[in-house]
């Protein structure tokens, strides 16, 4: 074999793999979802909801001074009670008589816990949002007050947007939680107790099944 041969032989060895295209890399795996369980997630109660929530008094207050619309707290009330109330029993006539009421107390359940969790989530935003006007108002918090003051345009500074905007979130947090309060005395009507918020177990039963699985293989030496 000539010097050409040995060269040519030693550049293509008998064990490269054949080529078959650049290569593609590999693709990036999703992240797990993480969902949440029940018992996982807060715990918020009607009373939880009433304390985020503005009052009765102070809406009155915003409502005189900001010259807005009312809210018809008890209108709203009524209307949520009696709507759920009647679809419950609408419900009730069109699942099997042995289960019906067990169906129904579940299903209002979780109604109910979405009309409760959704005022509290208004509220709570009230409070942070009415936190910043009340610091955009405090001459002593606010370092940029000069250029918090009203335009030679007339046009409204930062401040009045501030607590305009947390005037219309009370009332906004008012309204819902006079329809959680609907909802809460609905429930009481159809299943004949006071609405409580579902507290699950701290560890899922599929892992407390499959510990006792694990135990009971090792004690029989498996």
């Amino acid at each position: 074999m000539n010097q050409a041969s040995e060269n040519i032989a030693s550049a293509t060895p008998a064990d490269k793999a054949p080529r078959t295209g650049k290569s593609k890399p590999a693709a990036k795996q999703a992240p797990a979802r993480q969902v949440a369980t029940q018992a996982e997630r807060t715990v918020v109660t009607f009373a939880t909801a009433v304390r985020e929530c503005p009052d009765a008094t102070l809406i009155s207050n915003i409502v005189r001074v900001f010259g807005m619309d009312g809210i018809e707290y008890h209108a709203i009330r009524e209307a949520t009670e009696e709507h759920l109330a009647r679809s419950a029993a609408i419900l009730t006539d069109n699942l099997p008589a042995d289960r019906s009421e067990r169906a129904i107390e579940m299903h209002l359940q979780r109604i109910v816990d979405a009309y409760v969790r959704s005022a509290h989530g208004a509220g709570t935003f009230y409070q942070a949002r009415a936190q910043i006007a009340r610091d955009l108002n405090s001459r002593l918090m606010n370092d940029d007050r000069d250029k918090d003051r009203m335009g030679v345009d007339g046009t409204a500074n930062r401040a009045d947007r501030a607590r305009e905007f947390a005037a219309q979130l009370a009332l906004q947090a008012y309204a819902l939680l006079a329809a959680a309060e609907g909802a809460v005395d609905a429930y009481a009507q159809v299943v004949g107790s006071d609405w409580k918020p579902y507290v699950g177990n701290s560890r899922p039963a599929k892992e407390v099944s499959r510990q006792a699985a694990v135990a009971q293989m090792a004690a029989l030496g498996m």
